[in-house]
């Protein structure tokens, strides 16, 4: 894992800037984004509601100075530039994580690079996520209210280390984390769509990963009040708030986190101890199916921004 270093950052922060801009000015005549929409596990089909015309323009990470690789399946790993309903955004196509081996500064890298647009305002992320409330179910969504970092808790924090006084405070308040009024629009969205899948509000817990939750885990979390848990999101936000944008946060249940105690090896009919286990591929398989509303509702809440 490498070692953060701010003068260097600062170095590869404008050296990814100075390539970003430059393919802007080969591809549009002109292109001042003020949204970055990241794309969730099996989410990426977002990308289908950027315009075609004019083209987008597709920058894999690895050509990026300073920008990671994606080694997730159902993460693309790159930025896709265009218009969603005449407005125009960035899509990051494919995450960075922590658990890939990436330091928390390389996974939050994209938004400091592109905070240097100067036209961005608006960070929208979506994941997907173990249920944990009792009352979620596998396919609903939530937007995300708050957010418990147990990383950050811990000292794996994404501001660790020497602070870019040019970004925001040493010392960064969070209890506003989730903009309101961007709730808010996305309710009302919501409704105006007629969409029927359920959409909560509450709170995601924030674990490193890559292991899914154990039962004792997951009892731990909603006991912290999580409603979700995920490896993700928590760092961009965080980051994304350092730089002064305005976040709006949407989780897809994929699987509800099994929260009962495994059975006794003393009990003689005991509960499948597979039975609740989830895998990446029912991940994926609940993003595609979820996909549709997902995509409607950020192309509408776009739209007003």
């Amino acid at each position: 894992m490498s070692t953060f270093n701010i003068d260097e950052q600062r170095f590869l922060i404008v050296s990814a800037v100075e390539h970003i801009k430059r393919r802007i000015f080969d591809h549009f005549t002109r292109f001042e984004p003020r949204t970055l929409i990241i794309c969730g596990s099996g989410l990426g089909g977002i990308e289908e509601k950027v315009a075609i015309k004019p083209a987008p323009l597709s920058l894999p990470y690895e050509e990026i100075p300073g920008f990671k690789s994606s080694t997730v399946p159902g993460h693309q790993g790159r930025l896709v530039l265009g218009y969603m309903n005449n407005s125009p955004v960035v899509l990051m196509c494919g995450r960075l994580h922590y658990y890939e081996g990436h330091a928390l500064h390389e996974a939050t890298f994209p938004i400091r690079v592109l905070n240097e647009l100067q036209s961005m305002k608006y960070l929208i992320v979506t994941n997907a996520c173990g249920g944990i409330n009792s009352t979620y179910k596998t396919g609903d969504l939530m937007c995300l209210n708050d957010h418990v970092n147990l990383p950050g808790l811990a000292g794996q924090h994404p501001l660790r280390g020497p602070n870019f006084d040019e970004y925001g405070p040493r010392f960064l308040a969070l209890s506003d984390a989730y903009d309101l009024e961007l709730r808010k629009l996305l309710f009302q969205k919501k409704d105006q769509l007629g969409l029927e899948r359920t959409l909560h509000e509450g709170t995601y817990t924030y674990v490193c990963g890559p292991t899914f939750e154990t039962r004792a885990e997951s009892r731990f979390i909603r006991m912290l009040g999580g409603d979700v848990v995920g490896m993700s999101t928590v760092p961009e936000v965080i980051v994304a708030r350092h730089c002064g944008w305005r976040v709006l946060a949407l989780s897809l249940v994929t699987n509800e986190c099994v929260v009962d105690p495994p059975a006794s090896a003393l009990d003689e009919s005991p509960i499948p101890i597979e039975q609740g286990k989830a895998t990446h591929e029912e991940v994926l398989e609940e993003g595609f199916l979820a996909s549709i509303d997902v995509q409607c509702l950020i192309e509408a809440v776009v739209e007003e921004l």
